[in-house]
Parts: C-alpha cells; structure tokens; sequence
C-alpha cells in the first residue's frame, strides 16, 4: 500500500509541481489551497506525512501546524514545512510548532523526496 501524503500550498501551479513529483515515486496524494482547507482534509482522510507551504491565505502554516498537533490522530504525523522563507527565526518558529524538516523553495525534488524517505521508511 502506498503511502498517502497531505500537501497544502496556495499555489495550485506549485502543488502540481510537488504532486508530479511524488506521484512518480509512488505516493498517494492528497491536496488543498490553505491550513483551513488541510484541517478539512484531514477530517475525512488519514496521511502519513504533511508537506506545508508556510504564507498562506484564511490560514498559514505555523498555526495550521499548531492546529495538527492538539489533534492526538495526528499529533505524531511527521511536517515538512516547504517555503520561501529561509530566516532562522521563521524555521526556529516552525520547528517549536513541530515542524520535523524545513526547505525552502526553490527546492530540489531529490532533497524532498530524500527528507520525505528518512521521515517514513
């Protein structure tokens, strides 16, 4: 069975960049424009890794992180925050948030797929 990955991004073009990806490596995905409409999601479906943009509209990715973890289904499901942001104080907010791995756009296929493996072998 293979595994299923949320991604959030407001940028549709983006996601699809992500989704080509991963789906070529063999993961199921699943995809929303926001945090608002990741919560949603993950209402109905469980996954095995989150992939989040960080400046989103409605709800952005440190409080949608935040959100996830007082949820015990997913408090242990591992984040990548994947973003433009490369300040250590954004990625140290992250982090405290509970964030597991943070990379910042543009970004390497391999480096994420290679953070994605050593996240869920």
């Amino acid at each position: 069975m293979n595994r299923k990955i949320l991604i959030i991004d407001d940028s549709a073009v983006f996601r699809k960049i992500i989704s080509v990806h991963l789906k070529n490596a063999n993961f199921d995905l699943i995809e929303a424009g926001d945090g608002l409409e990741g919560l949603k999601q993950l209402e109905t479906n469980t996954v095995d890794l989150i992939v989040s943009d960080m400046n989103m509209p409605n709800m952005d990715g440190i409080s949608f992180i935040k959100k996830v973890k007082e949820n015990t289904k997913f408090k242990f499901t591992p984040i990548i925050m994947l973003t433009t942001e490369s300040q250590p104080e954004k990625k140290q907010q992250g982090m405290d948030a509970g964030a597991k791995a943070w990379l910042t756009k543009p970004f390497s296929p391999e480096e994420l797929l290679d953070t994605i493996t050593k996240l869920i072998p």
